[in-house]
């Protein structure tokens, strides 16, 4: 096949189920798009170990964007790369020195797939597949030992715009962040200058894929630039307006199937019975 697509797919929202699962059909139709020659990458804000079952449950044998583009690999390729975007040490303790003078209800440092909390929260490690080994607790002024690749502030559910708004005024230079959605705001906090579509270029680029037949899926605001970015970028039904906005198309939610909706159009698949 001459020019095949590159459909990049985000996981919460947009993949998967709000049971976090992905349904039969939609796994159905991605697989056909790759027997077709078609490449499927996924691109989310979850750190690899919180992607890499999706990973290997769609078969997929292409790189992995990760942490909103801090760090991207590829699984099966160790010679393909490995670009890991950390923010520095000293900015990082900056941002939770704010956070605690907020008083947050808890703030989480990932260095890849290790985990830093402030302080014991059952809310934070249940819902985010930490393993015991790589979890370490205790003040993260102290305890934060290497640059981190994400900072996680999860405020009072009353304070996420307004502190939102004192991150920007007091460090947007050196950072970017986002909000996880209900049930979380949660504040994610990356290095400046790093977005999905910074890590979905440079996979499109790496497989020789223009601009114009990437198609990216997407429902949050960590995927307002990917959406910008892709040929084809298309909001989920359950998106947020300003993704909608933006968005060259939109499909139906998560919940029926929005990605294999979409694709069995533009790519003339049909669902092997």
């Amino acid at each position: 096949m001459s020019r095949p697509y590159l459909i990049a797919v985000d996981l919460d929202g947009t993949l998967l189920k709000d049971d976090k699962t992905v349904s039969v059909h939609t796994k159905n139709i991605l697989q056909q798009a790759m027997e077709n020659g078609h490449h499927v990458v996924i691109s989310t804000g979850r750190p690899f170990r919180g992607s890499e079952q999706y990973y290997h449950e769609l078969g997929l044998s292409t790189p992995i964007i990760n942490f909103n583009g801090a760090f991207i690999h590829h699984p099966k390729d160790p010679g393909w790369g490995r670009f890991h975007s950390p923010m520095e040490i000293e900015v990082a303790k900056e941002i939770v020195e704010t956070c605690l003078e907020f008083d947050v209800k808890n703030v989480i440092a990932e260095v890849l797939d290790d985990v830093y909390l402030h302080h014991e929260d059952e809310f934070i490690i249940n819902s985010f597949l930490i393993e015991k080994a790589n979890l370490n607790v205790g003040h993260l002024i102290h305890a934060l030992p290497h640059n981190p690749t994400s900072l996680l502030v999860r405020p009072q559910d009353h304070h996420v715009k307004e502190l939102r708004e004192l991150l920007k005024a007091k460090h947007a230079e050196v950072i970017d962040h986002r909000v996880w959605g209900a049930p979380w705001n949660i504040i994610e906090v990356v290095k400046a200058g790093l977005n999905k579509a910074v890590g979905l270029k440079q996979v499109a680029e790496s497989m020789n894929v223009p601009q114009e037949r990437v198609i990216a899926f997407g429902d949050e605001d960590n995927d307002l630039e990917m959406i910008e970015y892709a040929g084809h970028g298309i909001a989920m039904g359950n998106a947020i307006p300003e993704l909608k906005n933006i968005a060259n198309g939109v499909t139906k939610t998560n919940e029926e199937d929005g990605i294999a909706y979409f694709l069995e159009d533009l790519l003339s698949l049909k669902e092997r019975v």
